[in-house]
């Protein structure tokens, strides 16, 4: 039997690390990647069953619905935070628990119709507003209230694109150890 590495299971692409350069090329393609991202997501999630949406990525881990349910969440807090940061004046940004989230009844058990739709539209807001910003808009910042981190809105473009593709290996993953 071959061993599973958990820590490889738990991130599959690495943990995210802010690049030394924020060139507009790299911004251009991130806004792309998250142009791009909700289709990615519904094509690989679309035809799955209720027993492989109901099926735990990693041992521990959330099922492949919550995953879904929990990146639309996400990404919703995520563009929220941009335009807190736009507005007020390095805000303190809200934080919550992503773990109690995930175990509420909408995600557990909800059709992942209803966040791929809301992923959809959260996302053409978000690129159609990330598209607009000048260079000044993009060294924003906001603060995280757990860490104390900063972090500017250049680097939280390249966080969530980062995110989705997190969470879509996670997926992608079961789906070919399974081969669904």
């Amino acid at each position: 039997m071959e061993k599973i590495d958990l820590e490889e299971l738990r991130y599959p692409i690495g943990h995210f690390e802010v690049p030394e350069n924020f060139d507009d090329t790299t911004i251009q393609n991130w806004i792309s990647e998250l142009e791009a991202f909700p289709r990615k997501l519904e094509s690989l999630v679309k035809n799955l069953s209720d027993e492989q949406l109901d099926t735990v990525y990693r041992p521990g881990g959330w099922t492949v619905r919550q995953v879904v349910h929990h990146v639309s969440d996400s990404h919703h807090n995520s563009y929220m935070r941009f335009k807190w940061a736009l507005t007020e004046n390095r805000p303190i940004i809200k934080a919550y628990n992503e773990k109690a989230w995930a175990d509420l009844l909408d995600t557990r058990t909800g059709p992942i119709e209803m966040s791929l739709d809301h992923l959809k539209a959260i996302h053409t807001k978000l690129v159609y507003f990330l598209r607009k910003l000048s260079q000044g808009d993009l060294e924003r910042i906001f603060i995280h209230p757990e860490s104390n981190a900063e972090t500017s809105l250049k680097e939280n473009i390249g966080r969530y694109v980062w995110h989705g593709n997190h969470h879509y290996a996670h997926i992608k993953n079961l789906l070919d150890r399974n081969n669904w």
